[in-house]
């Protein structure tokens, strides 16, 4: 495993550091109550179940999408967020460590979440803390949340076009070694039977060895290309190369100046309804080997879908700490004020990108 084994499972009161917390019930669960929520996260109801509880959101590292989604999902269900982002604007940058910085925050909140760069920071976080912690991200180790909410959007997108997770087959091309959230999905898939990995990645940035090393290694195929990789794949998951994590200049240069995925190269090895998938964020510019902007009209994009998901799961964790079920949050529910206000005028969206707005 990228971390050692949480010994308590995730559930009221846990912390949530590594996708090995979960079984196959507990997954289930996660997203039953992920379910429950969607209402809440269309802003067809306001809910203040977590009123009066309060969020310390510590971003050591760059983030939009992580950041402002559990900060979103906490003050959907009522909460107040802290958030203190880089290390700059820390205790950090004058030399206090993480088990200080635990114990002070933990006094000013009831639960923490945390990205650092450094992997098995967040394990040492949760150690020192007086409440639970989430794992958002630590260097090249974990993603759990991610994770989670890949997982989830999968299961929607395969199960509209009748299929299931199970015996589906999934290419991973990118960037593999350093790839957190790559390493979170391949661990929370094997949950699922039948699953299927085709892996394509760059030269010296190839899935680490010990996932090669376990009793279920049989499950992934390293392909030569990305078209190999996609060959009868009901889904593909795009990883952008983590440049930050890259300390040797010859890997470095050694990258493909080129697109890693693009239009042409779904249609000519696979159905234009192939599920893409991408965790984001995408480089969009020139050169950058990363998912090309031109699939953004094909029927299988699901980019947007996983972010918007990703409030629900999110949503979803919090409750699990906090001991509410879908029946407790349902009671809290309230019309929203400003339901009764002059409607927002939004543009009309285009092509699939529509798509982000059909939760």
């Amino acid at each position: 495993m990228m971390n050692q084994a949480i010994a308590a499972p995730f559930g009221e009161g846990a912390d949530l550091i590594s996708t090995t917390q979960f079984d196959r019930d507990s997954v289930e669960r996660l997203f039953s109550l992920a379910d429950s929520l969607r209402p809440l996260g269309r802003s067809e109801y306001a809910c203040d179940v977590l009123g009066g509880a309060v969020l310390s959101s510590l971003f050591f590292e760059p983030s939009t999408r992580t950041r402002l989604s559990f900060e979103a999902a906490f003050s959907y269900l009522g909460g107040k967020v802290l958030t203190t982002t880089g290390f700059t604007f820390s205790s950090m940058a004058k030399g206090e460590s993480i088990h200080d910085t635990a114990r002070v925050i933990s006094g000013y909140c009831d639960v923490m979440v945390m990205r650092h760069p450094d992997k098995g920071s967040v394990k040492e976080l949760a150690d020192a803390s007086l409440v639970p912690v989430v794992n958002a991200g630590d260097g090249a180790g974990e993603h759990p949340t991610q994770a989670l909410l890949d997982v989830y959007t999968l299961r929607r997108e395969l199960a509209n076009r009748n299929k299931a997770v199970e015996g589906s087959v999934v290419a991973i091309i990118g960037d593999l070694r350093y790839g957190r959230t790559v390493h979170s999905l391949i661990d929370l898939m094997r949950l699922y039977k039948g699953v299927r990995f085709r892996l394509y990645s760059p030269a010296s940035l190839e899935l680490p060895a010990e996932f090669f090393e376990r009793s279920d290694a049989h499950r992934l195929t390293v392909c030569n290309s990305v078209g190999e990789a996609l060959k009868g794949a009901d889904v593909v998951y795009c990883t952008r190369v983590q440049r930050e994590r890259i300390t040797d200049e010859q890997v470095a240069a050694s990258i493909e100046k080129s697109v890693l995925l693009n239009r042409d190269m779904v249609l000519e090895h696979n159905s234009k309804d192939l599920i893409i998938m991408h965790p984001l964020p995408r480089d969009s510019r020139p050169g950058s080997f990363d998912l090309s902007d031109d699939v953004d009209d094909l029927p299988g994009l699901s980019i947007f879908h996983q972010t918007d998901n990703g409030l629900m799961v999110r949503m979803a964790i919090f409750c699990t700490i906090f001991g509410l079920d879908a029946k407790a949050l349902k009671a809290s529910y309230t019309v929203p004020k400003w339901h009764s206000a002059k409607p927002i005028s939004r543009p009309k969206l285009h092509g699939a990108v529509r798509q982000a707005q059909d939760w």
